[in-house]
């Protein structure tokens, strides 16, 4: 049962990285039965993190006050009516609305399919369970390319947006039978229920262990959870939780990851790779790779703990994307396969690092109070940077050049690796609540030390 639930809430993953994805292949096709402009373009591809701006704002307080299911069978009819409205666009302005309701509902998934992951696995899985909700963005990533390669043939966009709706279909249908949050169900007092969905997801788990953490929401969050309001995540202690989690989603943005995931064919196109089974085997290497890290990251994220990896990926990333700009400064120096080796290295530190810790640091972090408002308020630093990132990258790298787009993103993961070592905390192998305490006490950049190994 408990892998029932991870598979299901990481499937939203999925359909984030399935439309992440299939941008990059529809874009030339939409844009020249449209005669789209590249400004026009850039508004498009921002329209889906645009959207998701205001799904995380639509559902910030209802995940508090609803619990987690219902806002997330919500996020699944806007993600199946969303593919649709773009599959079936008559005109730029339909798939506009298209790409920005489906982006609603992926944003507001993104805040709360996380936040499901760590409140219902074991300690000591939690940071892989999270991880799996960034592995199946990669594997949605993955799939769009694969089915954009499977349709290019027709040469309709239409279709490619309309597989995108049966991921989404999958999402409500598997919602229909999922349980809430155990800690959600305790914090509103509902202990028994929270008990049952304890024995389900975690069968292993002994009566002293579910007393335990029952005890540990009740001691943090006595009487009325209302006394304590949201704003009280920008006053100190909370102030450092709400600069750290946002601030991780901006280096994120600013590595430069969803311009060459959304701009793929185009930017291989400029280094060299003109035929379309070129430019097909370069971005499906990168998905590949993003893949495989992400698995990886599975693996050692809770053996070796969230700061090396973080710090880690920084340095790696900062490195081959400095590469990447150098070879499009200098191609006299360099050539597309040395491009190409550079993009592929970029993306697996970005996998195994950059990619999935601002999820799972956003989901261990914010008390379990202020959760809901604190993951939204990291979640709007996410998508909003994305939107910013992607709508400006069209005109910005006409202005720049590639090498000079490549060279500021490989400075922003330079000045992240700084950050990470600075201030980004150890949770591995720590109580949710735990965790709480001693980020509410010391704030995140002194929870370093709050590793406890696993017995």
């Amino acid at each position: 049962m408990f892998l029932f639930f991870i598979v299901l809430a990481a499937m939203f993953g999925f359909v984030l990285g399935f439309d992440l994805g299939v941008i990059a292949d529809a874009l030339p096709l939409f844009a020249r039965e449209f005669s789209l402009s590249s400004s026009w373009q850039g508004v498009i591809t921002g329209a889906l993190p645009f959207g998701a701006v205001l799904g995380v704002i639509s559902v910030k307080f209802a995940v508090d006050a609803y619990g987690r299911k219902p806002v997330l069978l919500v996020c699944s009819a806007a993600l199946l009516t969303g593919a649709l409205v773009c599959s079936f666009s008559p005109d730029p302005l339909t798939l506009l609305i298209g790409r920005m309701l489906t982006g609603a509902g992926i944003g507001a998934s993104a805040l709360v399919a996380p936040m499901y992951l760590a409140e219902i696995a074991p300690t000591n899985v939690r940071g892989a369970a999270v991880t799996c909700y960034q592995l199946m963005i990669t594997a949605g990533i993955l799939g769009a390319y694969l089915a954009d390669w499977g349709l290019s043939h027709t040469g309709s966009w239409r279709l490619m947006f309309a597989v995108g709706a049966v991921p989404g279909a999958l999402c409500l249908l598997g919602m229909l039978k999922a349980q809430e949050s155990p800690r959600w169900l305790v914090l509103r007092g509902k202990v028994d229920q929270a008990r049952h969905v304890f024995r389900l997801v975690q069968p292993g788990m002994d009566r002293e262990a579910m007393d335990r953490i029952v005890a540990e929401i009740r001691y943090s969050h006595p009487g009325n959870t209302k006394s304590r309001k949201w704003t009280d995540l920008f006053r100190p202690p909370l102030l450092g939780v709400t600069a750290f989690a946002a601030m991780a989603f901006v280096f994120q943005q600013f590595s430069g990851i969803n311009v060459v995931l959304s701009y793929g064919p185009k930017i291989f196109e400029n280094a060299g790779f003109s035929g379309a089974s070129d430019q097909f085997f370069a971005t499906t290497g990168l998905a590949l790779i993003n893949l495989l890290g992400s698995v990886i990251t599975i693996l050692l994220i809770d053996r070796l703990g969230r700061r090396p990896l973080f710090l880690t990926g920084f340095i790696g990333s900062a490195v081959f994307m400095s590469i990447v700009a150098f070879s499009f400064l200098f191609p006299d120096l360099s050539n597309g396969l040395v491009l190409v080796a550079a993009m592929l290295l970029f993306i697996l530190f970005y996998s195994i690092s950059i990619g999935p810790l601002p999820w799972v640091y956003m989901s261990e972090l914010f008390p379990l109070a202020f959760r809901g408002a604190g993951m939204a308020i990291a979640s709007v630093a996410n998508w909003g940077f994305f939107f910013l990132v992607v709508s400006a990258y069209p005109d910005f790298a006409r202005l720049t050049g590639f090498g000079g787009t490549f060279a500021f993103f490989a400075f922003f993961c330079l000045i992240g690796s700084w950050y990470a070592w600075r201030f980004a905390p150890e949770t591995s192998g720590v109580e949710l609540e735990q965790v709480e305490d001693v980020v509410e006490k010391d704030g995140p950049e002194n929870a370093r030390s709050a590793h406890v190994p696993n017995s």
